[in-house]
């Protein structure tokens, strides 16, 4: 299966952002990793996520800041993710599904 790209931005009135961090704001990882999740369900309704056996954050992501959530669907319930901005990777990492 091809790749897929969502378009997705955190609005700068996420509750997480007041605390992460006060007066430079960036949008925390466990944010990004539940925008992938939801992407991927709704884009490829895989099931219950069970694992993210690999993440790597490459760089922030800021409020406002739009961002490409590109899925890969692989074998055996994983789903290959990046989020890109301006065509650069910010987070790169896998999901693990089970069948629903």
């Amino acid at each position: 299966m091809a790749e897929m790209r969502i378009s997705d931005r955190i609005g700068a009135d996420h509750p997480s952002l007041p605390g992460h961090f006060p007066g430079h704001p960036i949008v925390p990882g466990v944010v990004l990793l539940d925008a992938v999740r939801v992407a991927a369900q709704q884009a490829l309704a895989p099931g219950v996520l069970l694992a993210l056996p690999m993440i790597k954050f490459l760089q922030p992501v800021m409020p406002e800041q739009p961002f490409e959530i590109v899925l890969q669907p692989g074998a055996g319930g994983r789903i290959a993710f990046r989020i890109e901005i301006d065509g650069a990777i910010a987070v790169q990492g896998s999901l693990q599904f089970a069948s629903p």
